[in-house]
């Protein structure tokens, strides 16, 4: 019998080659004849670096980068061979290294996400993807491009300072110290929302009240997201402050899409095709997939939802285990999942849970090996 395993992380708990490792090592403990093929998943979000660094065999490396404040902090990003490279924004400009207290996209920049760009660079890399999720940031990919030489000057000819509000005080731009190695380079974006730049459904009114803005910042990062986009336009950048996906992680997806040969594509479509997923089903008699939680944002690009289609294709049943069930699980279960089962198997404290995820994580997957074995007569 051929299973292939591909699960997400379960968040704070296990990462996806890590619950991908558990259930096998349990599967093979009720399935002697069992062949297992582990390929960790993610959905372009956090921890998609590290699984696709796991699928590639490639290198975790770590630098030291500017976080949305300004302050020193390790940040990594995977090579997957000499030549292509995984980052995520979240790694140099996430909301997980600030404090609540702390976030203020007024102020945040995306500096350090062109700082590990600029490492790749110097690396030799020639391909990057590059996940955008999980942004404490509103500033237009600003820092970003200013770590890659952009210029951003005010009306007395004196450099912005960093963050989103600044860009409002923007006088004019040069982008003639762009490095010019990114000519040569290509860019695929794990992106899955469809905000454009500017507007009510724009990167300051959708994500930046997550961010720590009210309303009246709200308005005022849009004005200044708006003089933004004016003056690169009128500078010679590519005008794509309405094309979908400019508004992601606070509009760094604006400063990326004006770069050459960049493309976006799903998350979970992208580390699918990287695992080659669909030729690793051929011949599978099951999929199992999961996450830490199971409920109607699964069915917002997520990674369960994501194998079962893949699995679909060739009418291979999939088995989904996640660490709880949530709201709306009814809709899951209509969309062809052969089972969709919990790991915790009582109430406890979330410390606890989430300390003994691996061990939940096994026992279930020990049980759907004992079914499979009875059911099919396996040894």
């Amino acid at each position: 019998m051929k299973i292939v395993i591909a699960p997400d992380s379960f968040k704070e708990s296990l990462s996806a080659s890590a619950a991908a490792q558990a259930i096998a090592n349990s599967l093979s403990e009720a399935i002697d004849s069992i062949e297992c093929v582990c390929l960790p998943m993610a959905d372009g979000g956090e921890g998609t670096a590290k699984t696709l660094c796991d699928l590639a065999n490639g290198q975790w490396r770590e630098v030291i980068v500017h976080d949305p404040l300004g302050r020193k902090v390790k940040a990594g990003y995977a090579l997957l061979d000499r030549r292509r490279a995984v980052i995520e924004m979240a790694e140099a400009a996430g909301l997980q290294l600030l404090s609540t207290s702390e976030r203020n996209p007024a102020v945040t920049s995306t500096y350090g996400v062109g700082e590990l760009i600029l490492d790749a660079l110097n690396e030799g890399v020639t391909e990057f993807i590059i996940g955008i999720g999980g942004s404490a940031t509103n500033d237009g990919g600003s820092g970003m491009l200013s770590a890659l030489g952009v210029k951003f000057l005010d009306k007395t000819g004196q450099t912005l300072p960093a963050g989103g509000l600044a860009l409002s005080a923007l006088d004019s731009v040069s982008l003639l110290a762009l490095d010019k190695r990114l000519q040569d380079c290509k860019m695929t974006i794990a992106c899955d929302v469809n905000n454009p730049l500017l507007g009510t459904n724009g990167a300051s009114a959708i994500f930046a009240p997550q961010k720590g803005a009210n309303a009246e910042l709200v308005e005022q990062l849009d004005k200044a997201l708006a003089n933004y986009a004016e003056k690169m336009v009128a500078a010679g950048f590519p005008a794509v402050h309405s094309v979908s996906g400019s508004g992601a992680a606070g509009g760094l997806g604006f400063a990326l899409l004006g770069l050459p040969n960049v493309s976006l594509e799903s998350g979970i479509s992208l580390v699918m095709r990287e695992a080659k997923l669909l030729e690793h089903c051929q011949n599978a008699d099951y999929v199992i997939t999961g996450e830490g939680r199971m409920d109607g944002q699964t069915l917002s690009g997520q990674v369960p939802l994501g194998v079962l289609q893949c699995a679909s294709q060739q009418n291979i049943p999939v088995i989904a285990l996640c660490g709880c069930l949530g709201e709306q699980i009814e809709i899951l279960e209509k969309q062809g999942f052969l089972a969709i089962l919990p790991t915790i198997s009582h109430l406890d404290s979330l410390e606890n849970t989430l300390a003994n995820g691996e061990q939940n994580l096994r026992r279930t997957a020990r049980q759907v090996g004992k079914l499979l074995s009875s059911t099919f007569h396996l040894k």
